[in-house]
């Protein structure tokens, strides 16, 4: 008998998702905004309607990522799409191209490169550690071939933010474009493409900017575009090729590329104007309020970052495990006993760190103050000694603190 045509003897219900303090690496919480815009009525992706709705996207993509680039629009895929979509339009077979890693994703990069045909040419940092500027500078120098400079501006692995305006001047001065990775900042700390003199920059939906994963919004200089438009050879992704996709986001009659992610980009839509009915510098600051808070918990639990305070995002916060502390059981306990996520360290940082998120709508006093309650209890189950209350009574004394500097 055939099992994959029968039916499950016990009947598959509706799936009611639990509710989660989503304080990991991302997602991050939906706004109930949000959440209503992504079930409204579909429309088809010529309809006019829709197409209006995508010139609001543009505008308002434009404003997060502080650009004027006519080229600034949500890819169809996550993050990864994006970085893809800028490496397989601006890198050809033979491309020299300058990678900085300092974490899991500037790896991915050189991925990228190798995958196209390119050579990477590798700029090493410690993992936490923001990308040095004279390294990059070093390497330029020793490869004077080099046309693109490829970095990651907010390192989720480790919650390291890098110098993204020097590193860009450095690549300008070397003839270089740029390609970042905004994908952990945009929202949640300043990303301001047209001051730094970026060229090529991507991010996702579904960390500050609290979207539903699955959008990738993306920025393009005319100077990128130009590089695009002079391609050698055909770009090697047919789905990703921005001579296409160009059609059907141009500011011009569209062409029909793909069906595109309608009610996905609705909730983009909508978590696009929250953000700018909050304003950019308050949202920056609401990440750093409540960042300041988190610290003073955690650090109260004895718990140290890995990242130096002048380079820490203050949306995603890594700290060392304790020693004897098992990573895994206290993540399952958090989870199971108290709906409280925070991610897993990634590559060498494996089951040494733990990553605690403050992106977007998730970026809130009470998820704050239910993290620091909740470790309170686990830590001590598992031989981590803690003083009752320590940590919440220390990021009210942040909270109280910073409340005085802001009344003056």
């Amino acid at each position: 008998m055939n099992t994959a045509s029968t039916i499950p003897e016990r009947a598959i219900g509706a799936f009611h998702p639990p509710r989660r303090i989503l304080l990991g690496p991302g997602p991050s919480d939906l706004h109930p905004r949000v959440m209503a815009a992504l079930g409204q009525t579909v429309v088809g992706y010529m309809d006019p309607v829709f197409v209006g709705m995508m010139e609001e996207l543009k505008a308002l993509l434009r404003y997060a990522f502080q650009t004027g680039n006519p080229l600034t629009f949500p890819l169809s895929g996550p993050g990864s799409v994006g970085m893809e979509t800028c490496f397989v339009n601006l890198v050809e077979p033979g491309d020299k191209v300058v990678v900085c890693r300092n974490g899991v994703f500037g790896g991915r990069m050189i991925e990228n490169v190798e995958r196209c045909g390119g050579k990477a040419v590798v700029v090493e940092d410690e993992w936490g550690k923001p990308v040095d500027p004279q390294k990059l500078e070093d390497a330029l120098k020793a490869h004077p071939d080099a046309r693109i400079v490829a970095f990651v501006h907010a390192e989720t692995s480790t919650g390291a933010q890098s110098d993204a305006a020097t590193l860009c001047a450095i690549a300008r001065r070397a003839n270089c474009l740029s390609i970042v990775d905004t994908v952990t900042s945009l929202g949640g700390s300043p990303v301001k493409v047209d001051e730094w003199g970026a060229d090529a920059v991507y991010s996702g939906s579904q960390k500050c900017l609290s979207c539903t994963p699955g959008l990738s919004p993306a920025t393009f200089s005319a100077a990128a575009i130009d590089k695009v438009r002079a391609r050698r050879s055909k770009v090697q992704s047919w789905f990703m090729d921005l001579t296409l996709v160009l059609d059907y986001w141009g500011a011009t009659q569209r062409t029909y590329h793909h069906t595109a992610p309608g009610n996905s980009l609705y909730g983009l839509h909508e978590a696009l104007r929250l953000l700018a009915e909050e304003g950019l510098e308050n949202a920056w600051a609401r990440h750093r309020r409540h960042h300041a808070a988190l610290k003073a918990g955690l650090e109260a639990l004895g718990l140290a970052f890995v990242v130096p305070e002048e380079a820490r995002l203050p949306q995603m916060n890594a700290v060392r495990i304790p020693d004897g502390v098992d990573d895994l059981t206290v993540r399952r306990t958090l989870l199971q006993e108290h709906a409280v996520e925070i991610g897993a360290g990634l590559g060498p940082l494996a089951g040494k760190i733990w990553r605690f998120g403050l992106m977007g709508h998730s970026c809130r006093e009470e998820n704050v103050m239910a993290a620091l309650g909740a470790l309170e209890q686990v830590l001590p189950a598992v031989g981590h000694a803690v003083a009752p209350g320590s940590a919440t009574a220390a990021a009210h004394r942040a909270y109280a603190e910073q409340h005085l500097i802001a009344a003056g």
